[in-house]
């Protein structure tokens, strides 16, 4: 994404592979968390990644889920994503694969096209991990951190434009898949107005914008168990 996620890219402790199945290794469902700095929180805790939350609201909800196995890096690309997920080994499939990547392309000026066809190997990669089941994945759009106070200096309607441009062609291409989309981009924007939103690093999101966007996505992740 930024120079700063770029540099990143080097902390090997950034790389989340296989976590324990905690809270419960009797859990009846497995999840599998897919992306970048979006999934694996960076400047959070643990404890506050909208993929924990995710997990925590399902449980609430009376689904007996796991909370996630995660291969994500702060400064992935779709590329490097799938070569992690390749390099990672995974055999497993999961109940449920939520799937949030592509800002990286975007900063780095990758072209849409490039990002189409990694993003369809990706969300077709995501597919075999649930089993073959379109239904059980979902697709979070790329937020916008153009609205991030790190991004003063910068063309900010130009990063929403290409953000819009790049959520666009995944929007697409999940329909194409048959799965499901969940668009957390305006939620994103909130940050605009409200820096509590944002994290100490004045470039990713706080435990409460990711707390949002657990919410938003709930109702999707419900629909895989049939809640």
């Amino acid at each position: 994404m930024l120079v700063i996620l770029c540099l990143a890219c080097n902390n090997k402790e950034s790389i989340m592979y296989p976590e324990p199945a905690s809270p419960s290794i009797f859990a009846k469902y497995t999840y599998l968390a897919l992306g970048d700095s979006y999934t694996i929180g960076e400047s959070v805790t643990t404890e506050n990644r909208w993929t924990y939350f995710l997990a925590d609201y399902l449980r609430q909800a009376g689904v007996e889920i796991s909370n996630p196995v995660t291969v994500a890096r702060t400064g992935w690309t779709t590329a490097e994503l799938q070569e992690a997920i390749r390099e990672s080994n995974l055999t497993n499939t999961y109940n449920l694969v939520t799937l949030l990547i592509g800002v990286n392309n975007q900063y780095r000026g990758q072209s849409l096209e490039t990002y189409r066809t990694e993003f369809r190997d990706l969300v077709n990669t995501a597919v075999k991990f649930a089993a073959n089941q379109p239904s059980h994945v979902v697709v979070l759009s790329i937020p916008d951190w153009g609205v991030t106070p790190f991004a003063e200096d910068r063309d900010r309607n130009k990063i929403t434009q290409e953000i819009n441009a790049f959520n666009a062609v995944a929007k697409e291409e999940c329909h194409l898949a048959g799965v499901v989309f969940v668009d957390i981009t305006p939620a994103s924007r909130k940050a605009a107005q409200d820096e509590s939103y944002v994290a100490s690093d004045k470039l990713h999101f706080s435990g409460k914008m990711y707390h949002e966007w657990a919410i938003i996505t709930l109702p999707a992740a419900k629909a895989v168990f049939g809640k």
